[in-house]
């Protein structure tokens, strides 16, 4: 498909365009292929966090269901509060509609001069409280949990982001070409029936060497269209151009998205802001009805706001509503639902749902676990056909020496 009439090609036939490619693909899975090995792994590992969490802290998680209404959040939250300590307040909540479900109160802080992940991450620990009794089930140290690790990891490497988040954009970037120049490499010059049955299957009856080439060949050819989804969603969260570039094509605007948040018109002493929260969660309940879960951000500052997010469905982030209340009054400054955002909005928010598979279901994360897994093996099989490539050529020249001294005597 890529020789061309004309063009100077080598004794094997291959173009200088194609040589040009062997090269990219060859040099730059060396350069990265471990850190490419790392991202693949740790991201598929992560795929199934919840799942996973949810067996390992099931009685943390879960409660039984009563008849009883749930008492107020600013309850739940104090006893929450007391079980963390005093010096590790609460900054988010999660309440959920399902009924056998535990709320979170969440108390975490990060410091983001640190070198490494445990550095930065001072602390990270969840309340979890059965939101009908008021008992604690549990609290957790997310900063040690496995699957927090592993998702920083995979996001910087354990490192500070502004050392560990280049070097995963740019191999993610890197993927990105290896993939296409893979396909480029995978392409028959013509298709027969010979050429079909290499190209998309594995003679698993053949040697190791051959195995090995079918698996790095076929598998990478079947893995790609999804491997390619998963390296740009992850480019998304690398580089703010290439966020910026996927905002203006979806959007056909280069005008920024509505971010007018609201503030608390006036500081008010003497008001009993919990219950004014408590009067907000019943209003935002109200208004929407509908959402599996809410999130509940308290104000950080004097004059900020109390955020309410709503989610649509149980696990996933796209297509929130988000309402802003006045911490003091609880009047309601400003509902933001989905319908309002523009599909450059739309995609970015979807983009960590479709990058873990959860924007479809269960199938959907089956998938990026198997495609992360087969991305992950790509680099380990790519080096072995190099370096047996490497010993053949090596072999070869010192028979060829060898012959040329017999012939010599």
């Amino acid at each position: 498909m890529f020789r061309r009439k004309g063009k100077k090609q080598d004794k094997r036939g291959k173009s200088r365009f194609r040589k040009m490619v062997d090269w990219l693909h060859l040099w730059l899975g060396l350069a990265s292929g471990i850190i490419i090995v790392i991202i693949c792994i740790t991201g598929c590992l992560y795929v199934f966090q919840k799942e996973i969490n949810e067996m390992v802290y099931r009685r943390q998680i879960f409660v039984t269901p009563a008849q009883t209404a749930t008492l107020p959040v600013s309850q739940l939250r104090a006893t929450a509060q007391a079980h963390l300590g005093a010096d590790k307040p609460v900054n988010y909540i999660i309440t959920y509609a399902a009924a056998d479900k535990a709320w979170e109160f969440m108390a975490y802080k990060y410091n983001p001069a640190g070198n490494t992940y445990f550095d930065i991450c001072e602390y990270s620990e969840t309340a979890y409280v059965n939101p009908y009794t008021g008992a604690v089930t549990g609290v957790v140290d997310y900063k040690h949990n496995f699957f927090n690790i592993v998702k920083f990891m995979h996001w910087n490497l354990l490192l500070n982001d502004r050392i560990g988040q280049p070097i995963i954009g740019w191999s993610t970037f890197i993927f990105v070409i290896l993939l296409i120049t893979g396909l480029i490499m995978w392409w028959p010059k013509k298709w027969t029936k010979a050429t079909r049955e290499q190209s998309f299957k594995i003679k698993w009856k053949a040697s190791w060497k051959r195995v090995n080439y079918d698996l790095h060949n076929v598998l990478g050819f079947y893995a790609m269209v999804i491997a390619l989804v998963l390296a740009l969603t992850g480019m998304v969260w690398s580089f703010t151009w290439f966020q910026a570039t996927v905002y203006v094509v979806a959007a056909r605007t280069t005008q920024a998205p509505d971010r007018d948040d609201k503030a608390s018109a006036v500081v008010t002493q003497g008001v009993n802001q919990l219950q004014v929260l408590d009067e907000s969660i019943n209003e935002a309940r109200r208004i929407l009805p509908d959402m599996k879960r809410l999130t509940i951000r308290t104000a950080a500052t004097p004059t900020g706001v109390n955020t309410i997010t709503g989610y649509h469905r149980a696990e996933t982030y796209y297509a929130p509503d988000a309402l802003q209340f006045d911490q003091y009054t609880g009047k309601l400054l400003q509902r933001r639902n989905d319908k309002h955002k523009n599909a450059g909005e739309r995609l970015i928010e979807m983009n960590y749902d479709i990058h873990v598979g959860a924007i479809a279901g269960i199938w959907g994360k089956i998938i990026a676990f198997i495609v992360s897994l087969i991305c992950g093996s790509l680099p380990v099989t790519g080096f072995y056909v190099w370096w047996n490539k490497k010993r053949k050529t090596k072999k070869k020249i010192i028979l060829t020496n060898h012959a040329a001294e017999i012939t010599s005597l």
